[in-house]
């Protein structure tokens, strides 16, 4: 059984621990090797909601994409993605990056394009794997992260998971 490496993005912009940690919580339980990034805190882009609480995880899968994706989507519909009357985005879970994989798989692009026109995707995952290469552009994140010119706001903020702190608290002091 083969594992690839993954990045996943996720955010959230309704009780935003919450959601975020049973999120993870739900990962955590067919994932292995998982690192989080620190938490980010942003305005919205594309819709107009409260502010959102995001955050890049790498993780190991013995899934194939479709089969993992499937269950990004029961995890998003359990947390109240999907409910008729939801007010904002409780839960958000996107495939970044699927091993090397590039192209269009059954309607998932990827490497999912929000990689280089959102700051709070693409400054976590600089900041989770600097030196790994985006697959198309073949630049490390690091350096697409320093040379970005994004026009976002966002900002670290203290966060915990399973009572260990996702954000260090340099990071948190440079704000």
């Amino acid at each position: 059984m083969s594992l690839t490496r993954i990045f996943l993005g996720l955010g959230s912009n309704i009780e935003r621990e919450r959601h975020l940690c049973a999120g993870l919580d739900a990962l955590a339980g067919f994932l292995t090797e998982m690192t989080c990034s620190p938490v980010f805190e942003s305005h919205p882009v594309g819709i107009k909601s409260g502010p959102f609480f995001n955050l890049v995880v790498s993780a190991l899968t013995d899934l194939p994409l479709t089969e993992l994706d499937r269950r990004l989507k029961f995890i998003e519909a359990d947390n109240g993605r999907y409910a008729p009357d939801r007010k904002g985005l409780p839960l958000d879970i996107d495939v970044l990056l699927y091993g090397e994989q590039v192209g269009n798989f059954d309607g998932l692009i990827l490497p999912r394009a929000e990689i280089l026109k959102n700051a709070f995707v693409l400054w976590p995952l600089s900041l989770i794997a600097p030196q790994r290469l985006h697959p198309e552009a073949g630049v490390s994140f690091a350096q697409l992260w320093a040379d970005a010119n994004i026009n976002q706001k966002l900002w670290p903020v203290a966060f915990e998971w399973r009572g260990e702190p996702l954000t260090p608290a340099l990071l948190l002091a440079a704000v």
